[in-house]
């Protein structure tokens, strides 16, 4: 039976942790990994309604002083830990209320549960301050980290967590669902396929927003086809929305690598895009488009971390490299 709060395509995961608190063989952290959009976050707040609520069986009663709590937006023994509005970091300070909150007796009589998103983002000082905690949590306390990117996380952290990776979901798995959100099967299929197999931000790529900004790129890389200047073209883009930019350039750049190596378009995650690749894929090697994905990969990943202040410069550098390739 599917139950409400878990997406379809998670069912199984969530009965395995229904049968691991039943049995009372649940981690005293489980670190829940994937990439944005296959629903991580979902997963976990159905499991800290189970965890605190203190009727549930296989999900939380929904009635109970604890889940009305919940439901409420503040369970005193419930602690979510992110980076502060504005920062990109978890520091060692919040960390240190972390280990004070752990420290205490539940108010409900029940668990404890510490959320941690994303877990990536502690800095190394935080994560060795977490260290202790996890190593002797108490009873009935509960870590639940989430991560994008696993491998961004400290290894003693992750040695100190059950691991729970959540993979791209097959379209069989969340069609239906997808169609629902979509009110079509064609267009659930077509952004499944532009998302790499992630519901959650198909639905997000399918916003109208966010299908301007992809409507706006494709016509950046149009004009630079033709000769456009590329800090003219940077200019005209929102640098707001740079990570969504340089993710779109990413999977673009992967696709353009599939396409040179392969000469084939069945694997393409953007086959609306196949006459702007075939261009591309005439006018420079296929170890010049590596170099371009290894540079925008990184430049993203240092936006994540805060480590560039300047997000017009990188767009700008960003395109004069691609305009270099598509007019070699």
């Amino acid at each position: 039976m599917a139950l409400s709060g878990v997406l379809p395509w998670h069912q199984s995961k969530w009965q395995q942790l229904c049968r691991l608190a039943e049995t009372g063989r649940m981690p005293h952290a489980l670190l829940f990994s994937g990439a944005h959009g296959v629903g991580k976050q979902s997963l976990a707040e159905a499991l800290i309604a189970r965890t605190l609520c203190t009727a549930s069986t296989e999900q939380a009663c929904g009635q109970c002083r604890s889940c009305q709590l919940l439901a409420s937006g503040y369970h005193p023994d419930l602690q979510r830990i992110s980076p502060e509005e504005g920062k990109r970091q978890i520091r060692i300070d919040t960390i240190r209320e972390v280990n004070r909150f752990v420290s205490q007796t539940a108010q409900q009589g029940g668990h404890r549960v510490i959320v941690i998103s994303p877990a990536e983002a502690m800095n190394v000082a935080a994560s060795n301050a977490l260290l202790k905690s996890l190593e002797e949590p108490g009873d009935k306390t509960l870590f639940i980290l989430l991560a994008d990117v696993p491998s961004r996380v400290l290894p003693t952290i992750r040695s100190r967590c059950q691991q729970w990776p959540l993979p791209s979901v097959a379209l069989e798995d969340c069609l239906d669902w997808l169609t629902e959100q979509l009110a079509s099967a064609d267009e659930a299929r077509f952004w499944w396929q532009v998302s790499g197999g992630r519901p959650l931000m198909a639905v997000e790529l399918a916003a109208p927003e966010a299908r301007a900004l992809r409507h706006q790129l494709h016509d950046c890389f149009e004009q630079l086809v033709r000769g456009s200047e590329p800090v003219a073209e940077a200019a005209r883009l929102d640098r707001q929305a740079i990570d969504a930019i340089l993710w779109y350039g990413i999977t673009w750049l992967e696709d353009l690598i599939k396409l040179g190596l392969s000469g084939t378009s069945t694997s393409l995650r953007n086959p609306d895009l196949l006459p702007l690749y075939r261009q591309a894929v005439k006018n420079a090697r296929v170890r010049d488009w590596f170099k371009l994905l290894d540079y925008a990969r990184e430049q993203r990943r240092l936006l994540a971390v805060g480590s560039n202040p300047n997000p017009q410069l990188v767009l700008e550098a960003w395109l004069v490299r691609w305009s270099a390739l598509l007019r070699s």
